[in-house]
């Protein structure tokens, strides 16, 4: 029972830290945006990941150097098409609005994040979980849905003027659904980058690291792929809009901290599933993955209440609720299809 209730409990705390992460960027000001970014793209996907692995992999460096190198640039590779998606994120929002891009990004992050894994398994059809695996993803989509409608019925209550502003019919509509699409696939890449770095874990093991811990150095390399994208990105905005001077803006000090600390959060929940998934063994990335968005929805939907975000938007809350009660089904029924796999 401990083998099955322990990972659960820290792909939990792994959703604490993925639910929380997102309130630093309210605090971007009076930075400019890329600014910031930067900085935050350099403590999550570079500075913590690398000391925290430096700490408790023995030989982080033979760990990756004794790893094919295909394996290391492939998982690169996902780390990089990832960063794009979270570009693409932005423009979407833009057409769109932030409730249907969420709603969509999220789903197929979600899904596609954990299917295509495990297409990747071997004795995929005789393994008894995979039904309730693809039960679990299915009932996280319409939880996803759910909480995705609630928040645009919250929105042309609350933000009528704003909602008219932003351009939603006709070729624009569909232009930035499609980007939010695509957005969505390619976000779902982190968790696939993940499980193809699983080698690099398997090498830290060899090379004396604990088999938790060991997920730590496969992040390295994925992570690596997606600070280049973030960071080329970044520079590019700087140098366009000339807004280096804005990091010696007056009163700076508080963006530069949240920053920093929105990094560590959101490495934090990677860190920290990884540590989970890898207790679930192999279908750890398959199963882990969906349960660590599903739950982190909850938390940021319960931060949201707190700070307001749900006043005047009662029946909508209450749909809120209902989606947030089927992600926690959903999330049973994938912990749940864990036990069932050899």
């Amino acid at each position: 029972m401990n083998d099955l209730i322990l990972p659960l409990i820290i792909i939990l705390f792994a959703s604490f830290f993925q639910g929380t992460f997102g309130i630093g960027m309210k605090y971007i000001q009076p930075l400019a945006w890329e600014a910031w970014w930067l900085i935050y793209a350099l403590v999550a996907m570079i500075i913590f990941p690398c000391v925290w692995a430096f700490l408790v992999v023995p030989d982080l460096i033979g760990s990756i150097q004794a790893t094919a190198g295909r394996t290391i640039w492939m998982a690169a590779l996902f780390g990089f098409l990832w960063g794009i998606g979270g570009i693409m994120f932005g423009v979407s929002v833009n057409y769109i609005g932030v409730s249907i891009t969420y709603g969509v990004v999220m789903g197929l992050a979600s899904s596609m994040g954990s299917i295509i894994p495990l297409l990747q398994m071997e004795d995929l059809g005789a393994n008894p979980a995979v039904p309730y695996i693809i039960l679990g993803v299915v009932l996280l989509l319409i939880g996803v849905v759910i909480c995705a409608v609630a928040g645009i019925k919250r929105d042309k209550l609350q933000n009528a003027e704003k909602a008219d502003n932003i351009e939603r019919s006709g070729n624009n509509f569909k232009k930035g659904l499609l980007i939010a699409v695509i957005c969505g696939i390619l976000s779902a890449l982190l968790n696939v980058g993940f499980s193809n770095a699983s080698p690099v874990a398997v090498s830290a093991v060899k090379h004396g690291a604990v088999a938790r811990n060991a997920s730590l150095a496969a992040w390295v390399v994925v992570l690596l792929g997606a600070f280049v994208m973030n960071a080329v990105y970044s520079l590019f905005l700087l140098f366009k809009n000339n807004s280096w001077s804005s990091y010696g803006n007056s009163g700076s000090g508080k963006a530069y901290l949240w920053a920093i600390l929105t990094g560590i959060f959101w490495f934090a929940a990677l860190g920290v599933y990884g540590q989970g998934a890898s207790l679930m063994g192999v279908l750890g990335p398959v199963i882990g993955w969906p349960m660590l968005l599903g739950f982190a929805l909850i938390i940021s939907n319960i931060w949201a209440y707190r700070s307001g975000e749900w006043n005047g938007a009662a029946a909508p809350f209450r749909l809120m609720l209902t989606g947030l009660a089927v992600l926690i089904v959903a999330c049973m029924v994938l912990g749940f299809s864990n036990s069932l796999s050899f």
